[in-house]
């Protein structure tokens, strides 16, 4: 089979050629392209002739997945898959398998960080010191005893509340479905309303799909108070982030921390989170850790490997 890698996955060029090796000695063929490219015909002539592409997270639109001929399966090094058209890949009995886990603890650890800067103002005392400024009047709070409300508790969600209950947070949740190991943990699972209303911390954890996008309305988003922090380092879309905007402006709510917005960074100029007080912004970066990037190569070469082997993994969607 001709096997192709369409993009650079940020590892070290020994990671790929050791996989290349591997590949070549099952008797396949590997192509990898060492640049990104989002060009649907660069796409899809990097997509001719191959059996199995592996992707991360630019976007590969229908109008390629329709061109590759002889594609069979998509292995994305990403956990979402809101970039790839999903639909066409149906339609054309295509595989579609993600790298899920890859950066449970990477993100997790971004969502801490971010709590701790919005309480503990890192970043403006940073400015402060530099502009010769003193601690005066600097404070700020600390997580524990805080309450810290997760929305979506999946892989990512769980190891997040983790983190906040090793802090000493008390942790409720709002979720589709309940665990069994969250309840053990003392997490208490609530009403999304009440999560929103009762958290001094609430954290965005969810996928984008078509039942989540638009999922944080502007009425929702004014349930929280005017001293909650709310953080979001799952996809953007999920957000009326210009109403989350307005709710920091006008002071009904504390401060945002935002990792991911409607678009891929770098943001248009008028784009309304850059204009809105008490905030963190950070360029998609939540998922991107030296460890992560590891793991997720490993992960995306084995469905590969699995799937050649008539076992796959990780399978997100197949006709």
């Amino acid at each position: 089979m001709k096997i192709a890698l369409l993009e650079p996955l940020s590892v070290p060029q020994k990671v790929i050629d050791t996989h290349a090796e591997r590949l070549a000695a099952l008797g396949h063929e590997f192509v990898f392209y060492k640049e990104k490219t989002t060009d649907p015909k660069e796409l899809a002539a990097r997509s001719a002739g191959c059996d199995i592409v592996m992707i991360a997270n630019n976007p590969y639109p229908a109008e390629v997945v329709k061109s590759a001929d002889a594609l069979r399966m998509i292995s994305v090094a990403f956990t979402g898959i809101d970039h790839v058209a999903t639909d066409a890949c149906r339609e054309r009995n295509i595989m579609v398998c993600n790298a899920a886990g890859y950066s449970n603890q990477t993100v997790a650890e971004l969502i801490i960080g971010m709590a701790v800067d919005a309480l503990r103002k890192v970043v403006k005392a940073d400015g402060i010191v530099r502009a010769g400024g003193t601690s005066a009047g600097i404070g700020g709070r600390e997580i524990c005893g805080r309450t810290v409300g997760i929305i979506g508790l999946g892989r990512i969600g769980l190891m997040t509340a983790k983190l906040f209950l090793a802090f000493g947070a008390h942790v409720i949740a709002y979720s589709r479905s309940e665990k069994e190991e969250a309840k053990a943990l003392g997490i208490e699972y609530r009403s999304l309303e009440e999560v929103l209303s009762q958290s001094d911390i609430v954290s965005l954890n969810l996928p984008l799909n078509a039942h989540t996008r638009g999922f944080l309305s502007k009425d929702l988003i004014a349930l929280m108070r005017p001293d909650t922090i709310f953080i979001n380092c799952a996809r953007g879309p999920i957000v009326d982030n210009a109403a989350l905007a307005e709710a920091l402006n006008e002071d009904r709510l504390g401060f945002a921390c935002v990792d991911v917005y409607d678009m891929e960074p770098p943001l248009p100029s008028d784009y309304p989170l850059l204009h809105a007080k008490n905030t963190l912004l950070t360029p998609h970066q939540a998922f991107i850790s030296e460890e992560a990037m590891l793991r997720r190569a490993e992960i995306v070469f084995q469905n590969v490997y699995a799937y050649l082997a008539g076992k796959p993994e990780n399978v997100c969607t197949i006709g």
